[in-house]
Formats: structure tokens, C-alpha cells, sequence
């Protein structure tokens, strides 16, 4: 079992956006300290909801500042941005971290960042599949070229190789594995997506565990039809993400994340914007997040583990990223990742 805090830099009503920046960055670090095994960064641009723009960005800052914990993006949006430049900086993320670097991405929304970045919708409705498969390649090959609808270009070497440049000076040929990749997937489409190129999943906070079991099910339906190698299927670490938080009685849990979130998630979600003024409709904040109480360990450390072992028991997912800052609050945040650390998870065996 490996349990990471999930950090979105939520910005919640009266806050900053320093403040939620600094409440990021000291997540990791307590983190870190606190015995987790990883913490996995969202990006988001003009909204609220999270003001880190570049989860590589804000990996690498945390990178420097840890020696032992994972370090994730949850995700990095694709269509927004080069895969080869993306490539670059998660190799270089790996290579310089020792391999505690994990780049996951997704295809993100139909948001007006499409336009801001001059990706245009396109790119999020049919490119995200060439764009992946770039990346992938980057991050495999020697070189590459591209001769694709949105990239074409010569081959070019790549620099610097994350496979090679890890190889131990006795076998300085060998082919050692870059940083691993994960895609978020909330369709069927981009289960099957990912399940043919061998990617293990990033599945969403929204997901009962039932859902999130049908995901895998697919997942390992698709990799077979797509003749992936079963013991390929067998060791792929899907990711779920949810919430967490810890009291001493599961009402006190409860009763925290009811008075914060719902005004966060109606700031931040309302504050998207559709690239093409198509119509969108916002969860009901209340019912929200108290769904995603029942859904997720929230509770007294006890109910929290149980509800990990369940998760994962029931999903055969044992990789949880888990939001902790549904307080809105640093020191609360702070208190929430050192028990997730010293009283969940050592409950777990």
C-alpha cells in the first residue's frame, strides 16, 4: 500500500494565493516527514479551485526541498502545452531526483486555456491521443520526429535521455526505465486509451469504488485485446484519489470539510470558463462534498484505514493520493498529513 497527500493549492474564499502556494509546499514537506510515500500535485490555470499553472514546475521546487518521497503531477494537461518540452522537464525531473519523479496527464477540460495557449479545441477533443504518444516516445527514444496533425518536425536527439543516462558505469548500455506515467481517465474511451499503451490509471475523487473497479476491469480487458504482457497488466499501479480527513470522531471530521469546501468548490468550480460557450452545469457544492465524505476515509484514524483497506480490496488499487487541505486551513492542514502519516498508515500493515 502507498498513501500520498494530493495537493491542489486550493485557494478558499478570504484566501491569498501566496497563502494557498505556501499551504502546498508545506504539505510535502510534512509529508515527507510524516513517513507518506508520496504527494501528487494538480495544475490549473485561472481559476480558484488550484492556482498551481505548472504541477513540473512545483514538483521541482518540492524535489529540492525532500530526499525521499515521491514527487507526482496529478495531472499535466496535455493539450495545453508541448509534449516534447513536457518530456524534457520530466526527464530532467527524474534524472536530477533519482527517480522520485512520476509524470501523470490528462486531457484536462474544454476550458478558455485551450485559447489562451493557442492549442485550440481540437487539440482537446481528437489530439490528445497524438500528443501522448509523443510524449511516450520522448520519453523512450533515442531519437525522435514527429509527422503528426498537430507536430511535425525532424528528428532531433534526445537531451537529455532519461532511460540511458541512469545506466551504472560497469553497463553503460543498459536500457533502465524513465519516469513512470499515468493518464487520468473518467471514460471508458480513455481507459481503453491508456490500457493499450500499458498506462496505469489516475482515477478521479467523484469515483465510488465500484466505479473505479469497473475502470480496472476495462483497463485489463483492453491491455489483453491490445496484447500487452500479463505480467505488464498484472504489476500496473493504478492511482485513486480522494479525500481524507482525521478526528478523533468521524462527526468532527465530517463537520470540517462541510464548512470549508462547499465555498471553495463554489468559487472554484464556478470561476471555469468554456472555450466555446458550450453549456456546463456545476455540482451542488453541499451534496458534493458530502458525497465525497461518504465516499473517502473521513473519520477517526481507525474508520480512515478501514476505508483504505475496503478501497482497495475492493478496486485492487493499493496507490491512494488523497486530498488534504479540504480544511482550508494550515495548521489543520498540517495536523490532517501528520496523522494520515502516524495514525492511518501504520494501521495498514
Amino acid at each position: 500500500m502507498r498513501v500520498g497527500a494530493f495537493v491542489l493549492a486550493a485557494q478558499f474564499p478570504g484566501q491569498g494565493q501566496g497563502e494557498a502556494l505556501y499551504r502546498a509546499v508545506r504539505c510535502a514537506e510534512v509529508a515527507e516527514r510524516s513517513g507518506l510515500d508520496d504527494v501528487w500535485l494538480a495544475e490549473h490555470h485561472f481559476v480558484p479551485y488550484g492556482v498551481c499553472p505548472s504541477a513540473v514546475t512545483l514538483a521541482a521546487l518540492l524535489l529540492g526541498r525532500t530526499e525521499r518521497i515521491g514527487v507526482g503531477t496529478a495531472v499535466s494537461v496535455l493539450p495545453t502545452q508541448h509534449p516534447v518540452a513536457l518530456g524534457e522537464q520530466a526527464a530532467l525531473l527524474h534524472l536530477t531526483s533519482g527517480g522520485r519523479f512520476t509524470l501523470g496527464v490528462g486531457r484536462g477540460g474544454p476550458w478558455v486555456d485551450l485559447e489562451v495557449f493557442g492549442a485550440g479545441l481540437a487539440a482537446y477533443e481528437r489530439g490528445f491521443p497524438e500528443s501522448l504518444d509523443l510524449l511516450l516516445r520522448w520519453l523512450r527514444e533515442p531519437r525522435v520526429g514527429a509527422a503528426g496533425e498537430r507536430y511535425a518536425f525532424r528528428e532531433v536527439a534526445v537531451v537529455p535521455r532519461p532511460a540511458q543516462a541512469l545506466a551504472p558505469p560497469d553497463a553503460p548500455d543498459a536500457e533502465l526505465p524513465g519516469p513512470g506515467v499515468l493518464v487520468a481517465c473518467t471514460s471508458p474511451a480513455s481507459v481503453r486509451l491508456a490500457a493499450a499503451r500499458g498506462l496505469p490509471m489516475l482515477l478521479g475523487m467523484h469515483c465510488a469504488d465500484d466505479e473505479k473497479a469497473e475502470m480496472v476491469a476495462l483497463w485489463r480487458t483492453a491491455a489483453r485485446e491490445a496484447g500487452r504482457d500479463g505480467d505488464e497488466i498484472a504489476a500496473a499501479r493504478h492511482v485513486s484519489a480522494g479525500v481524507v480527513q482525521i478526528a478523533d470522531d468521524r462527526r468532527d471530521a465530517v463537520e470540517t470539510l462541510t464548512k470549508a469546501m462547499p465555498g471553495w468548490l463554489r468559487q472554484g468550480l464556478g470561476a471555469h470558463v468554456t472555450v466555446d460557450g458550450r453549456a456546463r452545469a456545476m455540482r451542488d457544492p453541499v451534496a458534493y462534498t458530502e458525497k465525497l465524505c461518504a465516499l473517502h476515509p473521513v473519520g477517526t484514524p481507525r474508520q480512515c484505514a478501514d476505508k483504505l483497506a475496503a478501497t482497495a480490496e475492493r478496486t485492487g488499487i493499493t496507490t491512494h493520493a488523497l486530498l488534504v487541505e479540504g480544511s482550508g486551513d494550515l495548521a489543520a492542514t498540517e495536523e490532517n498529513v501528520r496523522r494520515l502519516g502516524g495514525d492511518v498508515t501504520p494501521q495498514l500493515g
